[in-house]
């Protein structure tokens, strides 16, 4: 017999009104695990969802590498912005040092000035490129998808067949047919 469900869960979290009592260790929890066709869900403590000898993450390779891509690619681009700026700043250089030859002591304190500049503009997006890099490293994303050890997985899906039996069980007893009559005529010896 096939499975009702697939042993493959999504974490979700609810409103603190809506918590119920983990399925493990019965506190007050907001994190739910669902099967992604929402036959099956129960709520689990956070620090359950760490526990190896209750779930393992399911990593999306696809996933991860879409995002790795999009990385990529936005890091390349900034890159070649910075080159562009960098060879408009030497051109706009070259031509004022063409245009002021004649004035050399002006001319130095330019350059000193806008090398300057050139150092301030790195430095703060050098800055600026450390903090994203914080920014972007610091929040690791937890896993979303998990799988249940096979004990727990059995367990659920004990749960759900003696919901099943009970319904069905709760439908027979409501048809009229279920119970014997009554008898109708006197008794025989």
């Amino acid at each position: 017999m096939s499975a009702p469900f697939p042993n493959l869960y999504t974490h979700r979290k609810v409103a603190e009104s809506a918590s119920k009592a983990c399925d493990i260790c019965y506190k007050p929890s907001t994190s739910v695990l669902i099967t992604p066709d929402k036959k099956d869900f129960f709520y689990v403590c956070p620090a359950h969802l760490k526990d190896t000898y209750f779930c393992t993450p399911k990593i999306d390779e696809e996933a991860l590498k879409a995002k790795r891509e999009k990385e990529l690619a936005e890091e390349t681009e900034k890159l070649k912005k910075e080159y562009v700026e960098r060879q408009r700043k030497k051109k706009e250089k070259a031509a004022k040092d063409k245009d002021k030859k004649d004035d050399k002591d002006k001319d130095k304190d330019q350059e000193k000035e806008s090398d300057k500049k050139d150092d301030k503009d790195k430095a703060e997006s050098t800055s600026t490129d450390d903090a994203k890099d914080k920014e972007s490293s610091t929040p690791t994303e937890e896993p979303r998808v998990f799988e249940l050890k096979s004990a727990f997985y059995q367990q659920r899906l004990q749960r759900k067949r003696q919901a099943e039996a009970a319904k069905r069980d709760r439908e027979r007893v409501s048809q009229p047919g279920y119970f014997p009559s009554v008898p109708s005529g006197p008794p025989t010896k």
